[in-house]
């Protein structure tokens, strides 16, 4: 209605069903509620057939009919006594097997923490383990070590002359110095040649020639990285006597490669040596540094390469796969276990016409073949003579003597060999059933014993050769045989797989390279700390050059601090000391062996990896190498951090004590490198690009005015005879 409450309160009002009241709530200007009772009331004046009661409203005097009221009867439902049956049928089961999976599941929980206890106690014990085995082996390795240190008194570490570590530096991968060859050329024509060569040493003299022909022959397509690395090691022993014009030439080509990564991505500088100015440096900074890895840095590396050498000789390692039980190399670790003892062998040293020598013990391993046997020999034997000095394995027998004319030669195959199908395996001291205390004796090698010539080695090398078994050829193994599976039918080789799945699932092996890590992390720390320090002074050239980054880095308005830091690891972490770490040989008169290479691979990764400033993000699928070394390389980072810090706040080397410092070493090593054929190799170059070279001359009008392109004809007239426009 309208203005329902305008004379009127809602007490007043009077609502009723029928007999019963309906409770007035609310009255507004246009509403009026009311709760009718809960059941049906009785009608007051009963019409019709309906029986319905009458909804009427009385206000005061005036009553309102509006209507008849009919509650809705709500019958109860009918529920089917099966259904009910079912449900409760229904109900119980799942209830049943609720029951069933809650006890399932308490009775797998306390199987999973039993389990979980029982590994966790598995892990201490296994912790505890390599923990003692780590004391143990490492107490054992000192003692080795304090062992060699006495004898290194005597004799000394065995360091390379500097002709020879300069030749290994500069020209790595030749099996020769090509400094060792000598100038092939008629007799009649040497005097001339050898004056056309003094003359090309006096025009290389001209900056202005030098850099046209290092860039003329960079812009040839068919000059390779490795043409760049050769002439580049060819110009260090060309400018050998002059170092400080050297190092000139090296500042101005080291600007114009900046110049040329600044405009592209400058953090990718010195990371590769693809142009002649990266090698060049690499070749300056092991100049430079000679000094320093013979006075301070050599010991640690050499006492670390015997640590390895000792540590990885201490256990089995696999001639043919050159797998070994200790090692810090997943990709080299000897995971099955091998059975073997330590014997020991008294040696008798034979020379020619010489009287053998008192009986010297020697340690060896019943499960090592005969050449390793020699090779372990030889270095105890020997082990105050350097490794170029001593008689090679292959020139020696090893002869086994028992009683006045019980005489043995062993070999790795002869007709007592164990031969399985198309597999041989080689001969260890076990086959031939030496005992410990047995006497043997290295005799000198006569060509009668020798047969295994054709097949056995490759030349120079100590791996066997597999050869192919269709071609009727035997392969031969030592410790473990290579995979089958080629072999086998189809229908085997799932099997297979999963056998070898499950012989690769233990990774409790992995502890071995925990155990070695844990033996040798004393001297890689040595290692590092001598690289890395500061207490001591730091080499000059390194001063000199981290200025130089500093200035380079100034002048291009590079501020970015992690592109200076990587421009300083790539030239010399990178450069020098990778590859010193990594190449042993490059600095010692040593052997290096597969197995010890694989060790020292990994510790100069971590170095490499300690000298990055991005955050490596370690899971479960990280290398190995990388895992075992995670928790060292934060502490390692941070000495090279304080390391490059610290040099950047010493005092500056100027150019006079850095040019004093290079005319000393032109003056002490300038007469090693034969200077004359590196000339000689370096005329094979502008004899290829001749034309190139003389067109790139002819072209630049300094270069016109300094008759270079006349000079470089005469040189050219002299050493080839070649005929010119002269």
């Amino acid at each position: 209605g309208d203005n329902l409450d305008l004379a009127i309160t809602k007490e007043e009002v009077v609502v009723l069903i029928g007999e019963g009241v309906c409770a007035v709530k609310t009255l507004t200007k246009n509403h009026l509620y009311c709760e009718p009772p809960p059941q049906q009331p009785n009608c007051r004046k009963c019409e019709g057939s309906d029986n319905l009661p009458e909804f009427t409203v009385q206000m005061g005097h005036l009553n309102f009919s509006l209507g008849k009221v009919q509650y809705d009867i709500l019958s109860s439902p009918t529920f089917p006594l099966e259904a009910q049956i079912g449900v409760g049928i229904g109900a119980s089961i799942v209830a049943l097997i609720v029951f069933i999976i809650v006890l399932i599941y308490r009775r797998k929980s306390k199987q999973a923490l039993r389990d979980y206890k029982k590994v966790q106690i598995q892990l201490e014990n296994l912790e505890t383990s390599v923990r003692d085995r780590c004391k143990k082996e490492f107490t054992d390795l000192m003692t080795e070590m304090m062992d060699m240190s006495s004898d290194l008194v005597g004799s000394g570490i065995p360091f390379l002359d500097y002709r020879m570590y300069a030749e290994r530096i500069f020209f790595p991968g030749h099996r020769e110095s090509p400094l060792r060859r000598g100038l092939d050329m008629q007799e009649c024509r040497r005097q001339t040649v050898e004056q056309g060569l003094v003359q090309l040493s006096n025009l290389l003299n001209s900056k202005l020639f030098l850099t046209k022909f290092i860039h003329t022959l960079e812009s040839q397509r068919t000059f390779s990285p490795r043409d760049r690395a050769y002439v580049a090691s060819l110009l260090t022993v060309a400018l050998h006597g002059k170092l400080e014009y050297f190092t000139d030439i090296l500042k101005t080509l080291l600007n114009d490669l900046v110049e040329q990564y600044v405009a592209k991505n400058p953090k990718l500088m010195l990371r590769r040596t693809e142009t002649v100015v990266e090698k060049l440096l690499t070749n300056w900074m092991s100049i430079c540094l000679y000094t320093f890895l013979r006075d301070s840095a050599g010991e640690s590396l050499y006492i670390l390469f015997k640590a390895i050498k000792h540590q990885v000789d201490k256990g089995p390692v696999d001639a043919v796969t050159r797998k070994a039980k200790h090692t810090l190399n997943d990709n080299r670790l000897l995971r099955e276990d091998v059975e073997y003892k330590t014997l020991t062998l008294n040696v008798l040293v034979q020379g020619g016409g010489v009287n053998e020598t008192q009986p010297l013990p020697s340690k060896v391993l019943d499960c090592d073949t005969i050449t390793q046997v020699k090779e372990k020999l030889l270095d105890q034997v020997y082990k105050s003579t350097s490794f170029s000095h001593r008689p090679h394995a292959d020139s020696l027998d090893l002869e086994w003597r028992s009683g006045v004319a019980g005489h043995l030669i062993l070999s790795d195959e002869d007709l007592t060999s164990v031969v399985q199908g198309s597999w041989k395996r080689l001969n260890t001291l076990q086959h031939y059933k030496v005992p410990d205390g047995a006497t043997v004796a290295l005799v000198p090698r006569h060509t009668k014993n020798i047969h295994h010539d054709n097949h056995d080695y490759i030349a120079g090398e100590k791996t066997p050769m597999l050869e192919d078994a269709d071609e009727g050829g035997m392969k031969l193994w030592h410790l473990v045989k290579a995979s089958e599976e080629p072999d086998l039918p189809k229908h085997r080789r799932g099997s297979l797989r999963e056998r070898e799945r499950a012989k690769a699932i233990p990774e409790i092996y992995l502890t071995r390279l925990l155990s070695m890590k844990g033996t040798l992390q004393k001297f890689v720390d040595d290692l590092f700390t001598v690289i890395l320090s500061t207490s001591r002074p730091v080499p000059l050239a390194v001063k000199y050059f981290f200025d130089l980054l500093d200035d380079q880095a100034g002048q291009h308005n590079i501020t970015d601090p992690e592109t200076i830091h990587i421009w300083k690891t790539n030239s010399l972490p990178l450069r020098f000391w990778i590859n010193i770490i990594k190449n042993p040989q490059f600095i010692f008169d040593v052997q290096v062996s597969d197995h010890v290479d694989a060790v020292l691979s990994v510790i100069a990764q971590t170095f490499m990896d300690s000298c990055t400033i991005a955050d490596h993000k370690l899971g479960r699928d990280s290398p190995i190498n990388k895992l075992l070394y995670a928790r060292d390389i934060p502490r390692y980072k941070q000495m090279v951090e304080r390391y490059y810090a610290d040099i950047r706040q010493t005092i500056s080397a100027s150019d006079q004590e850095m040019n004093s410092a290079l005319a000393e070493m032109s003056r002490n090593y300038s007469g090693e490198l034969n200077y004359l054929v590196a000339l000689h190799e370096l005329y094979k170059y502008i004899n290829k690009y001749y034309d190139q070279i003389i067109t790139a001359l002819e072209e630049d009008t300094t270069a016109q005015k300094m008759q270079l392109g006349y000079r470089l004809q005469q040189i050219a007239a002299a050493v080839e005879n070649k005929v010119t426009d002269l």
